[in-house]
């Protein structure tokens, strides 16, 4: 059985996803928000794992990842607050479900007002202090 203590993270990974999605939406989201941060914090990745016939499978995020649900509102005010705090939020915003590719997401991105972005998801990862305070008063996801 695995030590409980041993796994106590000094960083923090949260998803805060709009909870008036579809749940094939939350899914999408929630996968691309992980991917973002994963990819841009390689040390949150675990090891491999190989099973008993010693079959290969990918790495895992190592450390538990919370999500909380948001209306539109508590995610602006959540990225002010990531923000403030100098984390550097991934983002998922609402024009994105009509893209198919990256560049596309990136535009979509940059069409919008910055004070005005149609938030779905956001995503956040970094000390675990900091990051209890920009989802502070948030609900987790039900």
């Amino acid at each position: 059985m695995a030590d409980t203590a041993a796994m106590i993270y000094d960083t923090k990974t949260a998803l805060v996803l709009r909870r008036d999605l579809a749940a094939w939406q939350m899914a999408n989201v929630a996968a691309f928000l992980a991917g973002g941060l994963a990819g841009t914090h390689g040390h949150i990745m675990g090891e491999p794992y190989r099973d008993g016939a010693g079959r290969d499978y990918t790495a895992l995020i190592r450390e538990p990842v919370f999500i909380f649900g948001a209306t539109l509102e508590e995610l602006r005010r959540t990225h002010q607050r990531a923000l403030s705090r100098e984390i550097v939020p991934a983002i998922y915003i609402e024009p994105m479900f009509t893209t198919t590719n990256d560049a596309d997401n990136r535009a979509a991105v940059a069409n919008q007002p910055a004070d005005a972005l149609d938030f779905v998801g956001i995503g956040v990862h970094g000390p675990r202090k900091a990051i209890d305070k920009v989802v502070n008063g948030l609900k987790f996801l039900s």
